[in-house]
């Protein structure tokens, strides 16, 4: 049997450099004797500084951000119109000092206007072929604006990116850049001639990142600065690709005990109403819990806020602290939750209260 020749993939047009060539001013890396993770910690701390610069206030939408960078996860963001959402991202994309495009999604979008199309070329010798050009799917941080603007045949393009890292173009499969992220907003306030994402994208999402209004303090700071003419300030590259794939990688080192792995097990398995283990006000308020998608994430986001503070291990803080952004949109609360006023991160918040994490076994002297 004689084989079969495989196609030949499109030619690419490669458009923009993905990968930035600059180097960044201040790279972090352990002193010699020095702490890996303190030098973490201490680049962490670094990034904060320089997006204050543009950002004020936001600390916990930033770290959650830079938990879901350092574990190769996708977040959500959700806030009324003018809380600097798109500001952040761009921010985030100069001093990480990565590639980063970003996407208006309106109703009249296209999956092609997203992964790229085919164009008919004609060479030199008169013969046709086509030639792929490339979407602005390929670059390492897409900001995917208003994405619950778009119908959900275009919102399906970036299932396969979101989850797979590759795109499937004809008979050809063409990996996307390493690193990749997608940020997306949605404005919670509008209503017509939106599609909301069906849960099927909601679940590759590792945060769903709600942000809220800035305090007194926040918002006269940003009055003065504005009324200053103080926008546009200049930030530091501290990153680029590799060093980020690198810190992907120690990130995901952070051991985890099995004691934290029974917690999240416990916690994950308590917001599915037919489960033996659910509570109470679970049977009672919720239709449908996480799966187990929602465990691996709560542990690898465990890892990062550990390893951004400098620990070598994760605590039942971390998981209760990422425990809302990465359930709030994995259940399905009923329609006595809403009658009671109960939204998804108040039985959340209920939940941790109700769900205690396991005895520690005393060790036995012989």
């Amino acid at each position: 049997m004689q084989d079969v020749p495989r196609p030949l993939p499109p030619k690419i047009d490669s458009g923009e450099p993905v990968q930035a060539e600059s180097r960044p001013a201040a790279p972090p890396k352990a002193a010699p004797g020095g702490d890996l993770l303190q030098e973490f910690r201490h680049a962490c701390s670094e990034i904060e500084t320089e997006l204050a610069k543009v950002v004020i206030g936001q600390k916990r939408v930033i770290r959650l951000l830079l938990a879901s960078v350092f574990t190769r996860g996708h977040s959500l963001l959700e806030g009324v119109p003018g809380l600097a959402k798109t500001l952040l991202v761009s921010t985030l994309a100069r001093v990480l000092d990565m590639s980063f495009k970003r996407i208006q999604f309106t109703p009249d979008l296209m999956p092609s206007d997203i992964t790229g199309t085919n164009v008919l070329d004609i060479d030199e010798e008169g013969k046709r072929h086509f030639r792929f050009v490339k979407g602005p799917v390929w670059t390492n941080i897409l900001l995917a604006d208003e994405i619950n603007r778009t119908p959900p045949k275009t919102q399906a393009a970036l299932l396969q990116a979101m989850q797979e890292r590759e795109v499937t173009v004809g008979k050809a499969t063409l990996p996307l850049p390493d690193p990749f992220f997608v940020i997306a907003t949605q404005n919670p306030i509008e209503q017509e001639g939106t599609y909301p994402l069906p849960e099927a994208q909601l679940d590759r999402f590792m945060f769903n990142i709600k942000i809220d209004y800035p305090t007194l303090e926040e918002e006269e700071k940003i009055l003065s600065s504005s009324s200053a003419g103080q926008g546009g300030a200049e930030v530091k590259k501290l990153f680029n690709a590799e060093m980020i794939i690198r810190l992907q990688k120690m990130v995901a080192s952070v051991p985890v005990s099995s004691y934290i792995v029974e917690y999240t097990a416990r916690l994950v398995r308590a917001t599915r109403p037919h489960d033996p283990s659910a509570p109470e006000l679970v049977r009672e308020l919720v239709d449908w819990g996480a799966g187990p998608r929602a465990g691996q994430f709560l542990i690898s986001a465990g890892k990062a806020l550990a390893a951004m503070d400098g620990r070598y291990s994760v605590a039942i803080d971390d998981m209760r602290a990422a425990a809302v952004p990465i359930l709030r949109h994995r259940i399905s609360s009923n329609f006595q939750a809403q009658a009671e006023g109960l939204t998804n991160e108040r039985i959340i918040e209920k939940l941790l209260e109700t769900v205690p994490p396991p005895a520690i076994p005393k060790h036995v002297k012989r």
